[in-house]
């Protein structure tokens, strides 16, 4: 075996073993750079908030320059429900590491928003959701040790680590959260985890809550608001945002500002933790009609710069046409991506 593949083996293995380690700790909740593309991820407060029913999927590729990539996928639709006052949403959520999705974490979620207006300007979304959540580990051929490694043959011995009693958890979970918004702002609070269900495989470990505060705005570069110009392009707007997160110890700030000029939209992100920088994100994005379409790049700028190949992220979206109401209901205005 060449010296070369000898260092890849060597890095599945410690992968695997850093892996097994990894299952009694505390877990971190995904990041997705396009926030507002996947809005039930980011706040249950924001289903029917678009009044429109609205679809949404989410790919997003982590660290490829790893190993073994963190791969994740998500599926949402949300409307609003007149007789309800309020929106119905649901999210699937599938997120896999390791050689073949070894560790994979899958959520089901349903949500409801009551929504009511404050003052003329002021709107409130308050929303609550229920999930399941599963933890599965694939254990036989899937994972790698070190004391497995024959410096000549590779991967010739039998591992001493021992599985797990069961290699597949269940939880239930519930989130919260609050959006107010008016015309041309939006801010929100959630608290993710409020069960901090256990997941751990060999000992009672729960997932942190997460608390995540939100909010931005639209400011109009132009005095007409959507004027149409000539080459088919709407007015330029621009939109700063701010999201704050934290979970298990860990604070996570991340800075944005969009360019909206329709049917175009570009974005640049910055995340960074209390003491290290993170990342920065850059995002562009096409909408037309009921359709969008957003690509976003993670370019990693913290020690692990040169090893991650920073994050892919895809999203698509479909709005659909606003249903006729009996009383005028204010939709969000917030990005697209």
């Amino acid at each position: 075996m060449t010296e070369m593949k000898l260092k890849k083996k060597l890095k599945q293995a410690l992968l695997g073993a850093a892996l097994l380690a990894a299952l009694p700790a505390g877990a971190q909740d995904v990041g997705f750079s396009q926030f507002y593309a996947n809005p039930l991820y980011l706040n249950p407060a924001f289903a029917g908030t678009a009044i429109a029913p609205r679809v949404s999927l989410t790919y997003r590729g982590q660290w490829p320059g790893l190993v073994s990539a963190f791969t994740t996928i998500s599926a949402s639709y949300d409307q609003y429900i007149e007789d309800l006052h309020g929106g119905i949403g649901a999210i699937i959520m599938s997120d896999r590491v390791g050689d073949h999705g070894a560790l994979s974490t899958n959520m089901l979620g349903v949500m409801y928003a009551f929504n009511f207006r404050v003052s003329r300007e002021v709107n409130i979304s308050a929303g609550l959701q229920l999930s399941a959540m599963n933890t599965h580990l694939r254990w036989d051929n899937y994972l790698r040790f070190p004391d497995q490694i024959d410096a000549e043959l590779g991967f010739s011995y039998t591992t001493g680590a021992q599985p797990p009693d069961k290699l597949s958890n269940w939880a239930i979970d519930f989130n919260a959260g609050a959006v107010a918004y008016g015309k041309k702002w939006y801010a929100g609070i959630a608290a993710s985890h409020l069960t901090q269900p256990n997941v751990a495989f060999y000992s009672e470990d729960r997932v942190p809550l997460k608390l995540t505060v939100h909010g931005g705005g639209y400011i109009n570069v132009a005095e007409e608001a959507r004027r149409q110009s000539s080459i088919g392009l709407g007015s330029p707007i621009i939109s700063p945002n701010v999201v704050y997160q934290y979970q298990g110890g860990q604070h996570y700030f991340n800075y944005g500002l969009y360019l909206d000029w329709m049917p175009f939209i570009v974005g640049v992100w910055f995340r960074n933790g209390i003491q290290n920088a993170d990342a920065f994100i850059f995002q562009v994005g096409v909408q037309q009609d009921y359709f969008k379409v957003g690509y976003s790049y993670d370019v990693t700028v913290s020690k692990l710069a040169n090893s991650t190949a920073g994050a892919h992220e895809v999203t698509v979206g479909v709005l659909m046409p606003v249903p006729e109401h009996k009383k005028k209901v204010r939709a969000i205005r917030c990005p697209s991506f």
